[in-house]
């Protein structure tokens, strides 16, 4: 498969010089010379929302105790999140189809920090869920948009790495922002950790206003364009093994403060230094999963879920002790995320004329994924198998997306057999 047939966002359109104008490429006036200050904002964007998704699982029994709720009920919070992403990367991408991207990131992000404004001031479970599901609305047509941005800056035949810089901030936040929030909410409170958030998003909402060339390269398309990626069944295929494949990663990460504290005994201190963990293993996977996506249309999927059914294997069986639980936290990170970058360039390979929508629809099945990945691993300690069986929560999951995407490869191998 040629690079050029394989990525979506190799667009002529958008892959003028960064800054150049649509009506007057190449003029000096409009160039952006350093390409680095546009991705910077743009990852700057996505560490924030990052920050805001991962630190409410790093948090949750700060606030499941405030509000008088018990873990798995507080888990209605973070599902409500990941609900507003599902539902507002399709509507909101297709609301504003015809918008500058530029313009479209910087309403996004406005529209953040309002939601995580409120989910600070939210005093039950209810308007929590509805202050966290406005947060979330904006994340899935941030990444479409960013990814668009992303490639135009980077150029063409690069559509892999583009969305893994863009995905990078989101990772880094695992790494540093969740972290540093948890520990913000253990040591200030959970709503401040929200406000942190909010002030942030305000700091990313100015990088991009001064640093996104505004362009006419980067303006929106006719929504028909847009919704005519969503006839095609291999677009729903590739989401479908991202929505159930992806899960495992959340399914373990949203009960990461109980694995540490009740499964494995460490004090509450090492939820911070295990969040880090898992997002130095996230961060290592989308750099590998960036590089081979835009060489191989299928390795990073098969690699990446492959691998991920091993480690959680071992989770599951000795999470209990530290020294294992650690690595294993690592291993899950990496896998999943290695995985990422190639559902992103085989939705755009498969609807090159939507990327904008694709990339939400990414974050779109992630985020279903999230949703879905821990409410498995709430039902599983509901039903008494301990804090460390929503690991196998996330085994079935993982294996689910594997043998689906198999099925899918066999169908398109027989497909391409018969004609």
């Amino acid at each position: 498969m040629s690079k050029s047939a394989s990525l979506a966002l190799d667009d002529p359109r958008l892959h003028r010089p960064a800054g150049a104008s649509a009506h007057a490429p190449g003029h000096p006036s409009s160039i952006v010379q350093n390409k680095t200050l546009p991705l910077l904002a743009l990852a700057l964007g996505s560490f924030v929302i990052g920050t805001s998704e991962f630190a409410s699982m790093g948090i949750i029994q700060l606030f499941s105790e405030s509000l008088g709720l018990t873990v798995p009920e507080a888990t209605n919070a973070i599902t409500a999140y990941a609900s507003g992403v599902v539902i507002g990367a399709p509507l909101v991408t297709l609301a504003a189809a015809r918008l500058n991207r530029r313009t479209l990131l910087l309403m996004l992000m406005a529209l953040f920090v309002v939601g995580n404004l409120l989910s600070a001031m939210a005093d039950n479970l209810g308007w929590l869920m509805v202050a966290r599901f406005i947060s979330g609305m904006p994340q899935g047509a941030y990444f479409g948009a960013g990814a668009v941005v992303a490639s135009h800056v980077v150029g063409q035949g690069h559509a892999g790495k583009a969305f893994a810089i863009v995905m990078t901030g989101l990772t880094v936040a695992t790494i540093f922002g969740s972290p540093l929030a948890t520990f913000m909410g253990q040591t200030l409170g959970w709503r401040e950790t929200y406000v942190a958030v909010a002030v942030l998003a305000a700091f990313a909402f100015a990088s991009i206003y001064r640093w996104v060339p505004q362009t006419d390269a980067l303006n929106g398309v006719p929504v028909v364009q847009e919704l005519s990626a969503l006839r095609k069944g291999s677009v729903w295929g590739v989401m479908l093994v991202a929505a159930i494949g992806v899960g495992s990663i959340f399914a373990v990460y949203t009960f990461i403060g109980p694995i540490v504290t009740d499964a494995t005994h460490l004090s509450a201190t090492m939820i911070p230094i295990a969040l880090t963990v898992f997002g130095m293993g996230m961060t290592t996977g989308n750099l590998i999963g960036g590089q081979l996506a835009d060489r191989y249309p299928a390795r990073g999927i098969i690699l990446g879920y492959g691998s991920a059914l091993v480690i959680l294997a071992g989770l599951a069986f000795g999470g209990a002790n530290p020294w294992l639980l650690f690595p294993a936290l690592f291993g899950v990170g990496a896998a999943m995320m290695v995985a990422i970058p190639t559902i992103q360039v085989r939705l755009t390979r498969f609807a090159p004329e939507a990327p904008s929508l694709m990339g939400a629809m990414n974050l779109a099945s992630l985020n279903a994924a999230n949703a879905l990945g821990a409410w498995m691993g709430g039902l599983t300690i509901d039903a008494g198998f301990g804090l460390l069986s929503p690991a196998w929560a996330g085994f079935g999951l993982t294996l689910a997306g594997l043998l689906l995407f198999g099925l899918t490869l066999w169908g398109r191998h027989r497909t391409a057999t018969a004609i």
